[in-house]
This record gives structure tokens, C-alpha cells and sequence, in this order.
């Protein structure tokens, strides 16, 4: 590709210079590469910028002048400059395809796979990007990031486009934003689902992760907003753009342009009645959890937004059991419930404690921890959820990491040193699994915080060991059963 066309049609002397390819890594940069100067936490790249033209670069972007003549290109942010390269890299990818956005510390990943499912259920060729995974139409890829990096991002991009992908339904993380890994890319529709305490070890301030997820609507066309949410209210009064609020008839006066009410839960599944455009719409879906609730309403919201039919989506809420790892029902042939799921801040400890809750008959026991190398202040706040709404904790690990486990867990429990739940600890979470359910009696729930999709333990050095806890349920089952002979 010609400079000039990849800048845009910027001016530059190097306009007719041919480029093959666009990088921000030392490591991948080759000859007549642009070599765009990103300053990260720990590594600037424009510490790298003269050593890159002379490896072959045909040119450096830099966000402060470094006196390196027609061969540099200074701007004011080089992470956007890089994403819009990216972008044009690829042949505008972003342009091809329609797209829906799902940003918020809670729910992306349900609310997201729902509008995927419902769109699919239509007919349409839908691409997914995700926590859990990728999807091009039925091609599904690992998920190293929720948001990709820029350059993969826009790679993929382009695979969906190939592959004649109608809508692309994607979470955006608070990184991705902060980041500009997704370019100019602009949404159709936008879900703010919640904001609660996460990532703080690298935002810093509940505000700095606030202003990062805000950025998603300043780039699309409508918003459908948690009214439930206090970040949500405030993102109300601050945006432009069009919107509508959704969320769960808590008092009274709660009034919201998609609202559910009269829920009833069970571990079989829920009913609620839903309100949306002046009409009172019964409903049933397989899943369960309060917080399901909410994502399946902000689903819907943006399904009518979007023209998927009502009944559509009816169906597919009747028939759809729920994102792996998100409050999942693992089969024992037990007597009582084993439930895993993803929750791993204090808020959505709460939240899904509470569902379970309303539909637990006997005792309620809690299983997480809670990572290494991550916000530390959290963890004491884990500890307090669980105890306000479970009957039993057993405190574990949940990929440490680089820190002692033991370490962990001793943080973990301080928050429930001036409480009068039961606890107990056990590092090893195969054998944490296996003391929770061997306690677990008839009409007991036995939920798995922390892990959801994931089907590995993360320790030191960054080493991933093989744990699902779908094998561990089926192993501490095996040992139950064998105990009872």
C-alpha cells in the first residue's frame, strides 16, 4: 500500500513510498514497516523509534517531536493514529458491517451472546467479539482478550467481512476504549450494563474506569442505559446522543423505557413481565439470576432497536440456556445444586448470591477467591458480599498468580473476621470443591464463584495449569458417591 493512502492522503514527503505493514511491536517490525511509538506502563516505544528506521521502518509516529527528520510523523495521540492505520490497513473493516456494543463491569458477556442469539435466530451472519470467545458465523476462535488488540482487532475485523458478516455484537472493555484498540469503528446501538469496583489497579479511581467506559457513546448512535445503576443516571445526563433505560422495577416510582417486573426465580429458570413501549409483555426464559433479568431486558431493548421481531426473541429466551460459566447449572445426579459462575467483584459476588438466594430451599454455600497481581482492595469486600447472603464460605484460590495464595486468601478473610458466617479455607480449590459439596445437603445450592469459562488456574510466571471446574464437580462427585457405598 502507497503511504499516502495508508496516512489518508496526509502530506508527506514519503507519500509514493510503498508500506508493508503497520506495527507498534520492535519485535515484528520489518523493512518499510511504519513503527507507531506507543507509551505503555512499563516500555515507551519512542525510546525504540531511531533503532526501528535503522532495522528498515519506513517511518515512525511519534507523539513528541525526536529530531528524526522526513522520516517521522508527529501527532497528538499515537494509540488512535495507530488504530486509524490499522484501520486503513485492513480496508476499513469497520465500514462493511453494522455494529453493537456491550460495555459495563457486569453482564457483557450474556447481554452480548443474547443479541448475537437473537440476531442469528433472524437469519443474519453475526460475528462475536468476547470474553469467552470469537465468532465468525459458526467459526468460533480463542479469546485471547475481550477487546483484541488493535492490530488483531481489526485482523479479525476483516476476516468477519470476508466471511460476508451482517452485525458485529462485541464487548468493550474499558481497556479497548482507553486504549483506541478499536480504531474509528462507530455502533449502531451501545449497552451500558453497570459500574462497579474492577480494575482499579489500573485505572486507579472509580472515575478514570467511569470516563473509559464512557468513550463507547461518544461514538454511537443510540444508547440503551441501566437505570438501576447510579453510573448509568449520571451517563444519561452527560451523553448526546439518542437513548432509553432499562432496568428492574426496584420501588414504586422506578420508571424505565424497558421494564421488568413481578419475577419469579427458580434454579429451572424465571418469569417476569416486561414492559416496553406501553405494553405489558409476559415473559419466561430458561436462565435464572436477578442479573439475568436485567441483561435479558437490555437484550431486548436493543432488539426492537435493531428490528428483531418480539416474538423472535420470546423464543429464543424459552429456549436459550445461558453463556458457559455464567451462573451455569452443572449436573451431578446429587441431591442438592452446583452452580459455577463468573463472578469475580464484590458486586457481582452480591448480585448473584441474591438470585440464588430467592431460589435456594436449604443452605446457600459460597466457593471463590480471588486473583493475584490484581486490586487488592477488593478482596476483604468479596469476603463481606458472601457473608451477608451465604450460609457457608469457603474461602480459595482463583488464579494467584504471582502472589502466595496463602497471602491472598489471609486478605480475603479479613473481611470476614466481624462476621458471624461460618468459613472456612482451603488453597487448593479441586479439594475446596470437593469439602463445599461433601457438606452440600438436600436442596442445598453450591455456587463456584470466580472462574466461570475460564478452564485454567493461572500461577507464577504466568503459567496457565489446565482446571475446569466442570471436571473438578464431576471428580468430587465420583468421591461422594464412593464415600456413601
Amino acid at each position: 500500500m502507497k503511504l499516502h493512502a495508508l496516512l489518508e492522503n496526509r502530506k508527506t514527503v514519503l507519500a509514493d513510498t510503498e508500506v508493508t505493514g503497520v506495527t507498534d511491536d520492535t519485535r515484528v517490525l520489518q523493512k518499510d514497516m511504519i513503527f507507531v511509538c506507543i507509551r505503555g506502563a512499563k516500555y515507551d516505544g519512542h525510546d525504540a523509534a531511531a533503532a526501528m528506521l535503522e532495522k528498515g521502518a519506513v517511518l515512525v509516529i511519534t507523539e513528541r517531536p525526536l529530531g528524526l527528520g522526513d522520516r517521522e510523523l508527529t501527532v497528538s495521540n499515537t494509540r488512535r493514529a495507530y488504530g486509524d492505520l490499522c484501520a486503513a490497513w485492513y480496508g476499513h473493516p469497520e465500514r462493511k458491517m453494522r455494529f453493537v456494543g456491550v460495555t459495563g463491569t457486569n453482564g457483557k458477556t450474556t447481554t452480548a451472546t443474547l443479541i448475537k442469539e437473537m440476531l442469528k435466530k433472524t437469519g443474519q451472519r453475526v460475528g462475536l467479539i468476547g470474553t469467552v470467545q470469537y465468532e465468525i458465523g459458526d467459526e468460533i476462535l480463542p479469546s485471547p482478550n475481550t477487546t483484541p488488540l488493535t492490530d488483531a482487532y481489526f485482523a479479525l475485523l476483516a476476516k468477519m467481512a470476508e466471511a460476508k458478516i451482517e452485525t458485529v455484537v462485541m464487548e468493550v472493555s474499558s481497556f479497548g476504549l482507553e486504549q483506541y484498540r478499536i480504531g474509528p469503528t462507530h455502533f449502531d446501538a451501545a449497552v451500558f450494563t453497570n459500574l462497579t469496583q474492577d480494575h482499579l489497579d489500573v485505572h486507579g479511581t472509580m472515575e478514570n474506569y467511569y470516563l473509559a467506559k464512557r468513550m463507547l457513546f461518544d461514538r454511537c448512535d443510540f444508547a440503551v442505559i441501566n437505570g438501576n445503576d447510579d453510573y448509568g443516571k449520571r451517563l444519561c445526563q452527560e451523553i448526546g446522543c439518542e437513548k432509553m433505560t432499562y432496568g428492574i422495577r426496584q420501588n414504586p416510582s422506578d420508571s424505565f423505557d424497558a421494564m421488568a417486573d413481578e419475577i419469579s426465580l427458580s434454579t429451572e429458570g424465571t418469569k417476569f413481565t416486561l414492559h416496553l413501549h406501553g405494553e405489558a409483555l409476559p415473559m419466561s426464559m430458561r436462565m435464572t439470576g436477578m442479573f439475568n433479568v436485567s441483561n435479558a431486558v437490555a437484550a431486548i431493548a436493543v432488539g426492537r432497536r435493531i428490528g428483531i421481531p418480539m416474538d423472535v426473541m420470546n423464543e429464543l429466551l424459552l429456549d436459550y440456556t445461558g453463556v458457559r460459566g455464567r451462573c451455569e447449572v452443572i449436573p451431578t445426579a446429587l441431591d442438592f445444586t452446583v452452580i459455577c459462575d463468573y463472578a469475580h467483584t464484590p458486586d457481582a459476588l452480591e448480585k448473584t448470591l441474591a438470585s440464588l438466594r430467592e431460589c435456594t430451599v436449604g443452605r446457600l454455600i459460597a466457593v471463590f477467591g480471588c486473583g493475584g497481581n490484581r486490586d487488592a482492595a477488593k478482596r476483604p469486600k468479596m469476603a463481606k458480599a458472601a457473608a451477608n447472603l451465604a450460609d457457608f464460605v469457603m474461602v480459595t484460590s482463583d488464579n494467584p498468580r504471582d502472589e502466595d495464595p496463602l497471602a491472598i486468601i489471609g486478605d480475603i478473610i479479613e473481611g470476614l473476621k466481624d462476621t458471624d458466617v461460618p468459613y472456612q479455607t482451603e488453597p487448593d480449590r479441586a479439594e475446596a470443591i470437593y469439602l463445599a459439596m461433601k457438606q452440600a445437603k438436600t436442596g442445598d445450592v453450591v455456587l463456584l464463584a470466580g472462574k466461570g469459562h475460564e478452564d485454567y488456574q493461572i500461577i507464577a510466571g504466568g503459567v496457565h495449569l489446565h482446571m475446569d471446574e466442570r471436571e473438578l464437580v464431576a471428580d468430587a462427585a465420583k468421591r461422594i458417591f464412593a464415600e456413601k457405598m
